[in-house]
Order: C-alpha cells, then structure tokens, then sequence
C-alpha cells in the first residue's frame, strides 16, 4: 500500500445536506439585505465525540468571514441549524465548519462515568483519574486560545487536578473553550453562492398603465408628457414602480385591430408589443426599434424628464424588455440571419395556437449569428440603463434559451447590480422556478387563478417554504392586459378589493395592470377565453375616473399599511391560521428587524389578517390562532389594531370571533401587540 502525504489523518467529521442550495450549489440562492437566512445542514462523526458546528459567511472576493454558531435542531438526526443575515448587496457564500468539541465530549463521559461509580469502591480513585484527563484536555485547549482565556482555562484544570469539579459547570470556562476552534483547523464544506440583493429587489407595488391612454382628452393619442402629470396620483396610492408596456415604434405591416382583429382599420394603433418601425423611426439613435420612442409618445428628452420626475415622486420607472420584432423593425432589413426562416425563405411569424401573430417575429437565438444577436440585446438592456432605467419587465422569457438570459442578467449585473429583472412567464412551475434560479429577480405567480381558501393556502404554502422560497420570489398581479381571470368577469367591485388585499398582504411583490383593476373593469372578450373585451392592447382607451366604480380608496390604505410594516416584506415567515368558515382566510406575518432610531422606518410588529373571501356576503367565525407563530404569551391577553379601520381590541387565548362585511371591509388587517 502506498504511503500518505498527509501530515494529519482524514477528517473523522462528515457534512452533508446543507441547505439552501439551488442545484447543489451550482446557482446562488437568493436573500435581500437585513433578511435572515435559515441554514442547515446534518453534521456525522463516528463514536460519541460531540462537535460545535458554525456557519462562516463572506461577500464574494474577500477573506473576511463571519461564523456564527448553529445548533442542535434535531439531535437525534444530527440535523443542526441557525441564520445569517447580510449587511450589503452583491454576492456573497457561506460554508458549514464543525470541530470535534473535546471539552463537552469530556464533560459529557465524565457526568455518566460518576452516576455509574457512585455506588463502586474503587469511585474515588477513577474519579481522580477522570478529573486529571479533564485537566490535560484544558491544557490541550489553553495552547490553542490566546488572551485571557489561556489564563481562565488553566485555572481551570488546575481547579480539577486538585478535586475541584465545579468548573464543569462555569460558564467562563465554556466560553473559553470557544476560542480553541481556529477556523483553520475546521472541518469545512464547499462554499455556497448567495446573490444578496438591496431590500427593493423582493418588496415592490407596481402600477401597470398605457401611456398613449393617458390623454385628458378622448381619442387622442397620449404621450410620455401626459404620463409625467399622472406620477403624483400614482404615488399618492402607494405605489413605488411605474411600469410601461414597449414605447418603442409600432409596425405597420400586418398590425393587428381592435379585439385583436387580424387587420387594423385606418387610424388604429396596433399592439405596442409589435415593436420597430424603420419607415416611422420616432425618436432614437437605431432608427426605430428597441432603443427609440414611438412618435406619438414624445422624445428621448422626455422620457429622460419622466424618469427624473418620477423619481422625484418616489416612483421608479420599469420599462417592457420584449425580445421580437414587427416585419418593419431595422433588424429585419438589416440582420435577416437573426430571424427564423422557413423552407420557402421568408421569416416565421410567431404563434402559439392557435393564435397567431402575424405582426411580431421571434428571433433566432441558436442560430450561426447567435453571438452577434445577443450581444445585440444586451446592448438594448444598457442603453435604457443608460437613461435611468434599473427595472426590466421581461416578456415570455420561457421562450428564449435559459442560457442566453443567464448570461445577459450575470454581465448586466456586473456593472449595475442594483438592476431588476421580473419574468413574465406563466408557464409550467419548472421553467417558472429556472428562470428564477438562473437570475430572474422576481417572477410572476399563479395568484390569479388561485380563488379558493384550500387553493391559496397550498400555492403560497409551496411559495414560502424552501426550497422555492430559495431562489423563486414571486410577484402577484390579480390582472395584467393578458389575464383578466374568470372570477373577475361581471364581478362586482367587492371582488377586485378582496383580490387586492389578498395580492398584496400574502406576497411581498404585488402588481396590478392599473386603470382597469383600480377601476373594475369587468367585461371579458367575446372570445370566451381570460382576455379583456375592448383590450388595451390594440386600441387606445380612455378612462372614466369619475363615474367608474373604484377601489382606489381601498389601494391606497393597503399600499400604505405594506409600506408602514416590515413584515408584509417577507414570506418566509407567513402562517395560515385555523378558521371553520371556508370563507375567512387568516395568516400572519413577522419580522424579525431590531428596533430602528429612525422615526420614518417601518414597524417590526407582527401582523395578522384575515380576509373575507365571499365578495357578497357577511361572513363571520373563529379563528383559532397559533400564538407561538404570533410571538403571544398564550396566558396572558394581547392587543390586535386593525390598520384599515383604526379599531383596536383586547384578545384572551388562541380562538376569537371576526365578522366581516364585504362592502364595508373585505378584511382585518391586525398589527399583534403583547405588553
């Protein structure tokens, strides 16, 4: 047998199963600064040596790491667990490291070798021998502290040479013992990536809208202008991402009607997702298509005084990021080898059947000139990052190759890792959740179909407990000019209030496609399938602010309780609570922020609500809470505000009644007190 190299034998440790990972470690697992990360992992060593175990956390590219102690979750399956948190944004790792604990394994053979000699002859004698092994495990760990404790743990064995075996029970010397675990003599697992993003990367509440829909007059076409006047009104409901579907030049070739009519009468505006126009170039430096304005909507100089107001306003402008073509944008003329072709030679125009959409070509991302045409699109993406844009919509991104996005979001975020991106893909969970994984900050949810208490329970269930909520934060959008789902149809405004509290009290990310949510627009297409009649995706609509039913009212106190509360920026810690009525839905949420000495942060109280799901009727019941969840002293009574009616009472034990009056109060939305 050949000799071993090795100076000192194979660790006898084994660390396995470490969580979160995404594919093993190969992709990052996601976390937002101030956001405490559950890490866990099953620590295994031969005979009945105990260990310590610690997690060491550092930001990428440096040598300074943070350890902090796990501890024992499940002892009896060598299961350990703790947190970490993270003070800045970028990219971080963390790795599990574990020592054999020679100290505690002494104590703990010691403890049962006297229980077993107490009634033996030769026990003193033995127990003399087993204090002197104590003493020369101290010694081995003096030589391994520095400071203070070198002097506190040879004391200590000189306390057991003498007899002396109360210092098993001192906690200096425990905490001594702490110090001979150098980080370079652990047992150490393979580092795991972290992207840390800033707190604004999962907490969001965007209001999708129009612009060439924005004129204070009907019929005419509106513009960026018309826009920047409405960014007060929009931020005064709370929400803190403006949203624009593509502003770019609009095709004329095959450009689709209204009702998604397969030619456009004289006059109509096509779809904004038809996008480029070299024969109508509007405002830009490549003569029509993804880095110019639509000509109707104004200049680049506008758009620039849109961002700095909108800023001004507390509102960060997200723009569309749709990777197609209309037959008349420039790359079409100008790159026809980024394009499908068919047998007979002309481009393929998109479908998904059966729909077809004659006015939008897909590109072809494996093609010969597949290096010429990303890099193409990515030169899209800096150009608008370029002009104050740090949040991308990205539309159908399933149906672009995973590695192509992979790689565009890793160089973006080299140089602006500030920037979000959110995957407009409802598609199968898998390609929702890669998407997500492979750098996607946000992607859309099933929410709007999700109606049922059992249905809610079990999607946000899945979506706050790893490992989805490792890598996929998901936004929910009760709407979007795609969706209006079926519950909405002919639904009375009760329902659409409802739906909104829902969206944004159980997810982090919340969303609404504007003017038709906000204002309740109910009627569906024709067709018979989840699309909006009169669609603002092929006509310019205008829209009645002041004979319209509304639930802005309602909007602008559910934005302002989010923001108000920490709590409503996580799902990790979200809880369902029993109730018998099918109709009330109860969850709460925590936060686990320390105390802030500034006056305008939020409040890291726990919250808890509770949402009539029936848009018709008086619903009423117990709920049966989970104080432990709720951080209540279950013997003593608590304090529960509602936030949205400003009442406050005085709750004694785990069950208590709600009644809930859809056109009054949709839902309870309770900050939990306990003196």
């Amino acid at each position: 047998m050949a000799s071993s190299r090795r100076t000192k034998p194979p660790s006898r440790i084994v660390i396995a199963n470490i969580g979160p990972s995404v594919d093993g470690g190969a992709l990052p697992v996601k976390a937002v600064v101030g956001e405490h990360l559950a890490v866990e992992a099953t620590v295994v060593i031969d005979g009945h040596d105990l260990v310590v175990v610690a997690v060491g956390c550092r930001p990428v590219g440096t040598r300074a790491e943070v350890v902090s102690p796990l501890t024992a979750t499940s002892p009896g399956l060598d299961r350990w667990g703790g947190t970490v948190s993270f003070v800045d944004p970028g990219p971080h790792e963390f790795r599990v490291l574990t020592w054999i604990d020679s100290w505690a394994t002494w104590v703990h053979h010691a403890q049962r070798k006297r229980e077993a000699l107490a009634e033996s002859a030769t026990g003193n004698e033995e127990l003399a021998i087993e204090l002197a092994t104590g003493a020369s495990v101290l010694d081995g760990l003096a030589g391994l502290v520095r400071g203070d404790g070198r002097n506190v743990l040879r004391a200590a064995a000189d306390a057991l040479r003498s007899g002396d075996s109360l210092v098993v029970n001192d906690a200096a010397v425990w905490h001594a013992t702490r110090g001979a675990f150098p980080v370079a003599a652990a047992t150490a697992s393979k580092r795991y990536p972290v992207l840390v993003e800033s707190p604004s990367a999962a907490f969001s509440t965007w209001y999708e809208l129009f612009p060439r829909s924005c004129s204070p007059t009907p019929g005419r076409h509106g513009t960026l202008a018309d826009v920047t006047r409405q960014l007060g009104a929009i931020a005064d409901l709370g929400f803190d991402v403006l949203y624009l579907p593509p502003i770019h030049p609009i095709g004329d070739a095959f450009r689709k009607g209204a009702d998604n009519a397969e030619r456009a009468e004289p006059g109509e505006p096509g779809s904004p997702w038809a996008i480029g126009n070299r024969h109508r170039p509007g405002d830009g430096p490549d003569g029509g298509g993804h880095c110019s304005i639509h000509p109707e909507l104004g200049t680049l100089a506008d758009f620039d005084h849109l961002v700095a107001e909108a800023q001004r306003n507390g509102l960060t402008i997200a723009l569309d990021f749709a990777l197609q073509c209309s037959p008349d944008h420039p790359w079409v003329h100008d790159h026809p080898e980024w394009f499908l072709h068919r047998p007979d030679g002309s481009i393929h125009y998109a479908e998904n059947p059966p729909k077809k959409y004659q006015d939008v070509y897909p590109l072809n991302f494996g093609g010969e000139a597949w290096r010429e045409l990303w890099d193409a699109c990515l030169a899209i993406v800096r150009f608008w990052l370029g002009r104050g844009v740090s949040i991308f919509r990205v539309d159908n991104p399933h149906t672009k190759p995973f590695p192509f996005w992979q790689w565009l979001i890793d160089d973006v975020r080299r140089t602006h890792p500030h920037t979000v991106f959110l995957s407009e893909a409802f598609t199968r969970p898998a390609v929702m959740e890669r998407l997500t994984a492979l750098g996607f900050t946000l992607g859309y949810s099933y929410f709007p179909w999700r109606r049922s208490k059992g249905e809610l329970i079990e999607h946000f269930e899945d979506l706050a407990s790893s490992p989805t909520a490792d890598h996929y934060r998901p936004s929910a959008w009760p709407n979007t000019p795609d969706i209006l789902a079926e519950q909405l149809w002919d639904a009375p405004p009760t329902l659409f209030g409802l739906r909104y509290v829902l969206a944004a009290t159980l997810s982090p990310s919340v969303g609404i496609y504007g003017p038709a949510f906000e204002l309740c627009e109910n009627t569906p297409s024709w067709s018979g399938k989840e699309e909006y009649a009169r669609s603002e995706k092929y006509e310019i609509r205008s829209w009645d602010r002041v004979n319209a039913p509304s639930i802005a009212p309602l909007i602008a106190d559910v934005n302002r309780i989010r923001h108000e509360h920490l709590a409503f920026r996580s799902l990790r810690t979200l809880r369902f609570h029993r109730c018998g009525n099918d109709q009330l839905l109860a969850f709460s949420k925590t936060s686990h922020a320390g105390p802030s000495t500034d006056p305008a942060a939020p409040a890291s109280a726990t919250v808890l609500v509770v949402v009539n799901l029936d848009p018709n009727g008086v619903q009423a019941g117990m709920v049966d809470l989970d104080l432990a969840a709720l951080g209540v002293d279950a013997s003593r009574p608590f304090d529960v505000h509602d936030l949205l009616a400003d009442a406050a009472y005085t709750w004694h034990g785990p069950s208590n009644f709600v009644e809930l009056h859809p056109d009054r109060q949709p839902a309870h939305i309770f900050r939990v007190t306990q003196a």
